[in-house]
This record gives C-alpha cells, sequence and structure tokens, in this order.
C-alpha cells in the first residue's frame, strides 16, 4: 500500500489544483478556494485514521481535530450563543476529536476495514456538506467536493500500489480490491456505515431541498433549534 508520505503529497497536489480551479474558473473567493484545497488534503489522510497507532495516525487527528471546529465555527457560534460559548464547544470538540475519536477508533476498527470504501468516501463529504455552515449550497458544494476528492485520492493510491510489475508481467497483492469497495467482510461494520450513510444522505438531501424535512413544530425545542434549515441561495 502507499505509504503516508506518499498520500500527503497526492491530496496536497490534488488539493492545490481544485482550490486553484475553483477560484480561477468557478468564481469562488480566492480563501474559500484556499480552504477547499486544505480540505482535500487533509482528507487524504482520513482512511488511515483505522490505522495502527503511530505518528502519522496521530498527526491525522491532529489535523482533522484542528480543523474541524474551523469549518464548524458558524454552528459553533449558534450553539454557544455567543463568542465565549463558541470557543468553549470548539476547545471540547477538538478534545472529543483528538482524543476522544482516536480512542474509540483504536479499539474497535481493523485496517483496511470500511474506512477504506467508497461508502466511507460519500459518508465524508456529506458530513462536510452539513458540519460547513455557509448561506451558499455552491460554497457548501465545493468544500463537500474537497473532500471527496481527496478521499478518493488516497483510495485510488493504495489501489495502484496493490499493483506489482514484473516486467510484462502483473501480480497483485493480498491488498488488492480492499480500498476502493462497497461492502467489508464483517457485516456489522457494513451495517453501521450504510446506517450511517442512509442517515447522512437524508439530511443532504433534506437541506438540498430535494427530500422534506420533519415538521419543526412536531420536535422538542433544543432538537427543532439544532436542526432549524435556514433559506439556501446558489
Amino acid at each position: 500500500m502507499a505509504g503516508y508520505r506518499e498520500h500527503i503529497s497526492v491530496s496536497g497536489l490534488c488539493g492545490i489544483c481544485y482550490g486553484t480551479s475553483a477560484t480561477l474558473a468557478f468564481g469562488f473567493t480566492p480563501l474559500q478556494g484556499a480552504l477547499a484545497g486544505v480540505l482535500t488534503w487533509v482528507a487524504g489522510m482520513l482512511p488511515d485514521l483505522d490505522s495502527e497507532t503511530g505518528k502519522p495516525v496521530r498527526e491525522v487527528f491532529g489535523l482533522v481535530a484542528a480543523i474541524a471546529p474551523f469549518a464548524m465555527m458558524g454552528h459553533l457560534m449558534k450553539w454557544g450563543g455567543s463568542a465565549e460559548g463558541a470557543i468553549f464547544l470548539a476547545i471540547v470538540l477538538y478534545a472529543l476529536i483528538r482524543y476522544g475519536a482516536a480512542t474509540v477508533l483504536g479499539k474497535i476498527s481493523v485496517h483496511r476495514g470500511m474506512f477504506h470504501s467508497i461508502p466511507a468516501l460519500a459518508i465524508a463529504a456529506e458530513l462536510a456538506y452539513l458540519g460547513y455552515k455557509n448561506d451558499a449550497i455552491s460554497v457548501k458544494l465545493l468544500m463537500a467536493g474537497g473532500v471527496a476528492l481527496g478521499f478518493l485520492s488516497h483510495l485510488v493510491l493504495d489501489e495502484m500500489y496493490s499493483v506489482e510489475w514484473s516486467g510484462v508481467r502483473v501480480r497483485l497483492k493480498k491488498s488488492a480490491g480492499s480500498a476502493l469497495k462497497l461492502t467489508g467482510k464483517q457485516f456489522l461494520p457494513n451495517v453501521v456505515t450504510y446506517a450511517t450513510l442512509m442517515f447522512l444522505t437524508y439530511a443532504t438531501l433534506v437541506d438540498l431541498g430535494v427530500l422534506e424535512g420533519p415538521e419543526p413544530t412536531s420536535l422538542p425545542e433544543p432538537i427543532r433549534q439544532a436542526l432549524e434549515v435556514e433559506p439556501q441561495r446558489f
């Protein structure tokens, strides 16, 4: 499989191309293009969150934990009710991802499991879309697209490194097909992955206006405020 340096180099290059194209060809602001490029770069390391403990994994969790609060700052400002509240929630979110998520994943995940899969790619992109607060759907899709591109670069690179060339002969390693897959070998991870994907897909389609969400008045007040969808514009 490809190493840590190969992944960050390829996803970094993808991020530069993606962010530059978004700014020059599609009219996004330089700041939006730069952020999309950074998300692409970081997403190129996301599939390895299920790896064995080590320096690369700690760096990945550190990057995700640092960037997630900034990407979700719009939501944190709303939920916190003030600048101080948002900062407190950002610190809590950082700690949960950096330490809590790392510990949990280390105990329940298997390397090259469902973290290396097409459904996981879709989940990561939808989380980016739903987590990034912006009035323009096009900007949210830009960020989600960057995450999807970075994640895909990791999967493709792993599959490329699973092929060995010996002259004109091609030999596939045991890891071939373990990255670009739809299902894993274990039943429970497949169920959890697809249940998560279905939930996030529903939430994304509601936010896009493709599906109708639950009536806000039928939900408890705290949940209604948290799930309140503001009008979007392209």
